[in-house]
C-alpha cells in the first residue's frame, strides 16, 4: 500500500503504540501502588522558599554547571566507552564472522519470538547508552559496516529495512519495544542519583523491558494466527 492509505495506517499504528505505552504506565503504576509501594507515602509537598530577587549571574552559572555540564559529563562518560564497544563488535572477527554477527545469530531465535531479528535485538542492547543510536546500529549491521550509519533519506532507510526482511509486524514490534524497553544509561544514572537505590534502578530497567518483550511476543502470536 502506498500514498495516503499507507500514511493513514502508519499514523494509526504510531498513535496506538503511544496509547499502549500510556495505558501500560497507568496499569503498572496501579499494580505497584498495591504491591511494592503499598503503605509508602504518596503525598506531594512543595515547600516554597522565601522570595528573593533573582540574580542572573548565579542562575546562569548554576544552569551551566549543575544542569548542562553535569548531564553532558554523564553522557560523554557513557558514550565514549559505548562507541568503542560498538566498534569492536563490528570490527573483531572470529572464524571470518564479526562478533556483532555472532551475537546477533545467538539472539536470533529469541528475537524471532518477539517478531524481530537478531540484529535488531543486538542494536537495542548496544544502544543502551542512547536510544537514538539504535536505528544507526541496525543500518550498520545490515550494510555490513563498522561505523554508525546516519541516513536522512527515509526512503533509502525504508528500502534497506525491507531488503533485510522487515514486515509490518517487524515495524510495529520495533515501535512497541522502543516505547517499552530499558531507559538509556544516562536516565538510569539519574534514577540512581535521585533514589539512592540500586534496587529501584534495576526495577526501572527490568519492568519496562519485560513488558516490551511480553507485548511483542503477544503481537507476534496474534499476527501469526490471523495473517
Amino acid at each position: 500500500m502506498q500514498g495516503i492509505g499507507a500514511s493513514i495506517i502508519s499514523t494509526i499504528a504510531v498513535i496506538v503504540v503511544i496509547l499502549l505505552g500510556i495505558f501500560l504506565t497507568l496499569i503498572i503504576s496501579k499494580i505497584l501502588s498495591k504491591t511494592l509501594l503499598k503503605g509508602m507515602p504518596s503525598s506531594f509537598i512543595l515547600e516554597l522558599p522565601p522570595y528573593r530577587k533573582p540574580q542572573l549571574g548565579k542562575i546562569f552559572v548554576r544552569s551551566i554547571f549543575d544542569r548542562t555540564l553535569f548531564v553532558l559529563g554523564r553522557a560523554i562518560s557513557v558514550a565514549a566507552p559505548a562507541g568503542l564497544v560498538i566498534w569492536l563488535f563490528a570490527t573483531l572477527n572470529i572464524n571470518g564472522m564479526s562478533l556483532l554477527s555472532i551475537v546477533a545469530n545467538f539472539l536470533e531465535p529469541f528475537a524471532n519470538l518477539m517478531g524481530l531479528d537478531g540484529y535488531i535485538l543486538t542494536a537495542f542492547i548496544l544502544g543502551i547508552p542512547a536510544n537514538e543510536i539504535v536505528l544507526p546500529i541496525i543500518l550498520m549491521c545490515y550494510l555490513g559496516g563498522n561505523t554508525l550509519v546516519d541516513l536522512e533519506d527515509t526512503a533509502s532507510i525504508g528500502q534497506i529495512l525491507i531488503q533485510n526482511g522487515w514486515t509490518i509486524l517487524t515495524a510495529i514490534n520495533v515501535m512497541i519495544f522502543t516505547v517499552l524497553h530499558f531507559p538509556c544509561t544516562t536516565a538510569l544514572l539519574t534514577i540512581k542519583k535521585e533514589t539512592g537505590s540500586w534496587k529501584w534502578t534495576f526495577i526501572s530497567f527490568l519492568l519496562p523491558t519485560v513488558c516490551g518483550i511480553v507485548i511483542c511476543m503477544c503481537t507476534t502470536l496474534v499476527y501469526n494466527i490471523f495473517v
